[in-house]
């Protein structure tokens, strides 16, 4: 048709009704939120996927009868963003938190029978939520948990938006702190590899010092730990899409974009296979990369450093086997190749056995290994680890690879990250890598899409839906840990208002 449009699109572009149109590119969680909050404020909106589901990274798929996410996607109650996003799409009660954070952290090191420690808080000020935790601490000496806290005040006085911090790398400022190896092995990067995707010697202190301040030193129930208790695809995709639907979005999955470019009204022409799309914005919610491949000329001062924002793989290997083996949710491992290991068992719809996710995070000496061989690593590490594990079968093992799982959080990638507004009128950026301020967690990426959606409506003269914005309410909330609850009554563990990075 010469117009550009399919006969057989119900909200196309020539039969819509009038007023401000706008067009999100990507279906992540960038995306959606973009698209949700733009409908909210009255805007009609176009949401294109190239690929056949919402979601982006955090997925999942069928295999058998499981329902298996791509990679084990958690979130802290600081996450204030996210847990906005899934009361929006209605999900909260299908992804709670803990009462309290609560981490069992196995040492392999040591003897069996001694080698359990826990990383948990008490309903304390900060940093006395700590202090009994971190005093009891078995993976680390005396002197070294008197070092961590010397070491945790100090890291509290930084600022995480000081870009003289980007330039750093945090392996050096804890080595320079009185941290010692050990220390950095059991405590810091136990943390720190799961949420930045990187070892402290090859991130950025900025992005390290937000994170630890933000999640164990801005308020006691900030790191309480929050996960779905259902496969990934039944937010992401089945409740988003609802959503989506319900705002009067139209969504079209399996939609390539090929250009954007300016049009000769002054507004922004989208071209899919078989159809042009008119639109007065356009959001670029999709990895940097296709981003800058997407970029007209001129909307950027330096694209190519787009191009310099490196990745991180996350390799994720998945165990399910004849009977139970692990009696906790998940646990984080220290003298083993295993970082973090999630019973998946329920939400995946195992009915027999137990289902065990493994997540591994800065995995580029494994992304590539074949299955064989990451077999013959980690079974046997799994049954050092677990007991039970040792005269159980093993019913199925499979690996799910993420080689661009996240942006690499090195030291400098703060300069490279652009913020949501474009040099061109009426184009604008959203995803994780963009400068949310936080490293490559779900967190990032919703906020980023509340970024470029603030910037799109006050451009096209809307008012911003209150509701919006009401995850800047929740962070300064009590936590449910901390409230008093009458006898009987079961706990909010869903929080005030209810996950990249483990993301």
């Amino acid at each position: 048709m010469t117009d550009g449009t399919r006969p057989d699109a119900a909200l196309s572009t020539a039969s819509a009704p009038s007023g401000r149109h706008a067009v999100v590119i990507g279906g992540g969680l960038a995306g959606l939120t973009a698209a949700l909050a733009l409908a909210d404020a009255g805007v009609r909106v176009t949401l294109l996927e190239g690929r056949p589901r919402l979601g982006g990274l955090a997925f999942s798929f069928r295999r058998g009868d499981l329902t298996v996410d791509n990679g084990q996607h958690v979130y802290l109650r600081c996450c204030t963003a996210y847990r906005w996003f899934l009361d929006r799409i209605g999900g909260a009660a299908l992804a709670p938190l803990q009462d309290r954070l609560d981490v069992p952290v196995l040492d392999l090191d040591r003897p069996e029978g001694r080698r359990l420690g826990r990383l948990r808080r008490d309903a304390l000020p900060v940093p006395l939520h700590l202090g009994r935790s971190l005093a009891t601490y078995p993976h680390l000496s005396l002197t070294e948990r008197a070092r961590v806290g010397r070491a945790a005040l100090a890291l509290k006085a930084l600022d995480p938006a000081d870009p003289a911090l980007d330039a750093q790398d945090f392996g050096s400022w804890l080595a320079a702190h009185g941290q010692s190896a050990r220390a950095v092995e059991a405590l810091w990067d136990l943390v720190g590899v799961a949420t930045l995707n990187a070892v402290a010697s090859d991130a950025s202190l900025g992005l390290a010092a937000m994170v630890f301040k933000t999640g164990l030193l801005s308020d006691p129930g900030a790191a309480d730990i929050g996960w779905a208790r259902v496969p990934l695809g039944e937010l992401h995709d089945r409740l988003a899409r609802k959503a989506l639907d319900s705002a009067g979005v139209r969504t079209e999955v399996r939609s390539r974009v090929t250009s954007v470019s300016t049009n000769e009204n002054g507004g922004w022409s989208v071209q899919v296979p078989g159809e042009r799309i008119d639109a007065d914005a356009v959001v670029l919610a999709v990895p940097q990369r296709e981003a800058y491949d997407l970029l007209p000329p001129g909307a950027l001062d330096a694209p190519e450093r787009l191009l310099d924002i490196g990745t991180a793989p996350i390799l994720n290997v998945h165990v399910v086997y004849d009977r139970k083996v692990l009696t906790r949710p998940f646990v984080a491992a220290l003298g083993t190749p295993v970082q973090w290991v999630f019973d998946r068992t329920e939400a995946s719809g195992l009915k027999h056995g137990q289902y065990l996710a493994l997540s591994q995070s800065v995995a580029q000496d494994e992304i590539d290994a074949p299955v064989a061989v990451l077999r013959e690593r980690y079974l046997p590490e799994l049954r050092r680890m677990l007991p039970t594990a040792r005269d159980a079968e093993v019913l199925d093992f499979f690996v799910t690879r993420e080689r661009t799982a996240t942006f690499a959080p090195s030291p400098g990638v703060g300069r490279l990250r652009p913020g949501a507004r474009t040099k061109a009128p009426g184009l604008y950026l959203a995803g994780a890598w963009t400068a949310t301020g936080w490293p490559a967690t779900m967190e990032s990426a919703v906020r980023s899409g509340v970024g470029a959606a603030d910037a799109a409506l006050s451009a096209l003269g809307r008012p911003r839906p209150s509701r919006l914005f009401a995850f800047e309410e929740t962070a300064s909330r009590p936590s449910p840990g901390d409230i008093p609850r009458p006898p009987g009554r079961r706990p909010d563990v869903t929080g005030a208002s209810v996950r990249g990075g483990i993301r």
